[in-house]
């Protein structure tokens, strides 16, 4: 159809709110894994690039909330997406 697939959009989330949420710890004794992810596809994108943030929501000692927004090369919001993370002590 000559669209971005959501599917990426919602990779490109995950993604991101990965490796942030493992930036938020001490990768020597926990480790970050993803629980639940939801996306809404707001605005389509035919070509270009694109941009994600990813913004903390909660960051507590066992989970993690995060809200990934990803842009247009206009700047205009396409998808916003949110991302549980589960942290855990290795073993």
């Amino acid at each position: 159809m000559g669209l971005l697939h959501g599917g990426a959009n919602v990779a490109l989330a995950e993604t991101l709110g990965s490796l942030a949420a493992s930036l938020t710890v001490d990768q020597e004794k926990q480790g970050v894994v993803g629980l639940e992810i939801n996306a809404n596809h707001l605005k389509s994108v035919r070509s270009g690039k694109v941009k994600g943030i990813a913004r903390p929501i909660h960051l507590g000692k066992s989970t993690q909330v995060w809200e990934i927004k990803i842009f247009n090369e206009a700047e205009q919001l396409c998808c916003i997406s949110r991302l549980t993370m589960a942290i855990l002590d290795k073993k």
